[in-house]
C-alpha cells in the first residue's frame, strides 16, 4: 500500500509543478511588453537628455564656466568714429543634425567688430575668448540641419544668430560690438 500512496504523492507534486509552470507561462506574455515599454521609455529619456537642445540656441554666457581669472570687459568707446576692424576665427568642423546621413560642415568666420571696441583692446580679449567662441560655434553648427543652411535667407539668419549670441556672451551689459559675422569658408560634405 505504500507504493500507491507514493505514486499519488508524485503525481500531486508533478501537477503542482505544472500548475506553477502554467502560471509563469501565462505571466510571461504580459511581462515581455511591460519590460519592452520600460526599456524604450528609458532609452528615449537618455537620448532626449543627450540631444535635447534642438531648436534652442545655447548662450555663450551659460556655456562659460565661472572663471575667477577671466579678464574684465575691455573699455568700450561710446563715441564711434565709423571704422571697423576684423577678427578671424579658425575653421570649425561639425556633423549636421541629419538622422541617417553622415553630413558635416566646415565653417570659418570673420567677425566685423565696430569702432566701439578698439582693435588694441579688443583683439587680445577676443583671442583669450577664442576657445569659448569655437566651442559655441561647434555646438550651434551641430544643431543645424541641411535645410537650415540652404539658401541665402537661411544663411543670413544663421549669421544674425551667431552675431547676437556672441554679443550677448562677450558683452552682456554693453552695446553690441560685433556688427556682422562674415563667412570666410562654408563647405558641406
Amino acid at each position: 500500500m505504500a507504493e500507491p500512496e507514493k505514486k499519488k504523492n508524485e503525481k500531486a507534486s508533478e501537477s503542482e509543478a505544472q500548475d506553477k509552470k502554467g502560471k509563469s507561462s501565462k505571466l510571461m506574455p504580459c511581462l515581455i511588453p511591460v519590460v519592452t515599454v520600460a526599456l524604450c521609455a528609458g532609452g528615449g529619456f537618455v537620448v532626449g537628455r543627450l540631444f535635447g537642445t534642438r531648436g534652442q540656441a545655447q548662450n555663450v554666457a551659460a556655456a562659460e564656466a565661472p572663471d575667477q581669472t577671466a579678464p574684465a570687459l575691455p573699455p568700450i568707446n561710446a563715441a564711434a568714429t565709423g571704422s571697423s576692424w576684423y577678427y578671424d576665427l579658425e575653421p570649425v568642423v561639425a556633423n549636421l543634425n541629419e538622422p541617417g546621413v553622415a553630413r558635416y560642415v566646415r565653417i570659418a568666420l570673420t567677425l566685423e567688430v565696430g569702432d566701439k571696441l578698439s582693435e588694441k583692446d579688443g583683439a587680445p580679449f577676443l583671442e583669450q575668448r577664442k576657445p569659448l567662441l569655437k566651442n559655441w560655434l561647434t555646438l550651434f553648427v551641430a544643431n543645424l540641419t541641411l535645410e537650415d543652411i540652404r539658401g541665402e535667407r537661411n544663411l543670413r539668419s544663421v549669421q544674425s544668430q551667431i552675431a547676437d549670441t556672441f554679443n550677448q556672451g562677450l558683452f552682456p551689459n554693453a552695446p553690441p560690438c560685433i556688427e556682422r559675422v562674415l563667412f570666410k569658408e562654408l563647405s558641406i560634405q
